[in-house]
């Protein structure tokens, strides 16, 4: 079965559309009304989608979290991710559902960049300097990261637990499939941004920083001693280092009463802040290494099972 995950906020306008080209494609389509004012969820359970409303506008991250949580119930083979905004087509949708049913890729993103999609100026400026930043992440070979137009397949949606809020979770999960070591392919498809709707609910700025702060949060995850850790060291080091410098050091090496009263005023900070950083670094650490425990149990007990199954069989 292939089922069509699409989250739409405020879209009337464009979501019977892009709904009626999608049936052709899948076996099913559900819609996450994430707090919509208009006519967008009645539209989409009108043509036949299963729509599941959030009563406030919670943020694409959610949305998706939600579509993620209906599909683990209903188990398709492949899961297939597009904007309601008519940006996406679905025409394209058998390109990144094929490499998937052969078994060739967990993850199939529509790249704009290779399909040569006609972008404005301004915003292929910032979509290339992000799909740049971004691509250093996934070791430089993903050409749009950017992309909501994706097939996954069941190891994938079933393995990855997202959790970024807003337009960084399209960056989370390929991370996250990096970290998993699931396939990720991309196939060339054209995106749109000629309709007269609006396409993005939010500027391209606020897009911008909350994808760039999903990648730094997930970067301090990973590696927190380094990011909050040697910080935390270094500060706490200077402040121990003002302190004796205050302290011992002659007044008259001291040149005035303003640099006197700066360091008195700077050393409480570095002190504090530096033993925040090495908290917060060593609890992080330790969740990373209770998660890790947990998931190396759930393995085993997995692979328990699995044989269990196999004797039962023979």
């Amino acid at each position: 079965m292939i089922l069509a995950g699409i989250p739409a906020y405020n879209e009337e306008k464009t979501i019977a559309k892009v709904i009626l080209l999608t049936k052709k494609y899948v076996d099913k389509i559900i819609v996450v009304d994430d707090g919509s004012t208009d006519m967008t969820g009645e539209i989409a359970r009108a043509l036949g989608a299963e729509v599941i409303r959030h009563p406030v506008n919670r943020g694409k991250g959610e949305a998706l979290k939600t579509i993620f949580k209906k599909v683990k119930e209903e188990k398709p083979d492949v899961l297939v991710l597009l904007d309601a905004d008519d940006q996406h087509n679905p025409h394209d949708i058998p390109k990144l559902v094929e490499p998937i049913l052969r078994g060739e890729a967990d993850i199939v993103i529509g790249s704009r960049f290779l399909a040569g999609s006609k972008v404005p100026l301004g915003r292929r400026i910032g979509l290339v300097a992000l799909s740049k930043l971004i691509g250093k992440s996934l070791d430089g070979k993903i050409t749009d990261p950017l992309s909501g137009f994706r097939a996954l397949s069941r190891r994938t949606y079933e393995s990855i637990e997202l959790n970024e809020e807003g337009y960084g979770v399209e960056v989370e999960m390929l991370l996250l499939a990096r970290e998993k070591g699931l396939r990720v392919v991309e196939v060339p498809t054209k995106i749109r941004y000629d309709q007269d709707v609006k396409t993005s609910k939010r500027g391209a700025l606020f897009q911008a920083t909350e994808i760039i702060g999903s990648i730094i949060r997930r970067t301090v995850w990973k590696h927190p001693l380094v990011y909050l850790g040697v910080p935390g060291v270094v500060l706490l080091c200077l402040g121990l280092f003002l302190t004796v410098l205050l302290v011992f050091v002659p007044s008259f090496l001291i040149k005035s009463a303003l640099f006197s009263s700066t360091i008195t005023f700077t050393i409480p900070v570095f002190i504090l802040t530096g033993i925040v950083l090495i908290t917060n670094a060593l609890l992080i650490t330790l969740i990373n290494d209770v998660k890790m425990l947990i998931a190396q149990e759930a393995r085993k007990e997995a692979s328990i099972l699995s044989k269990k199954d196999i004797d039962n069989e023979q």
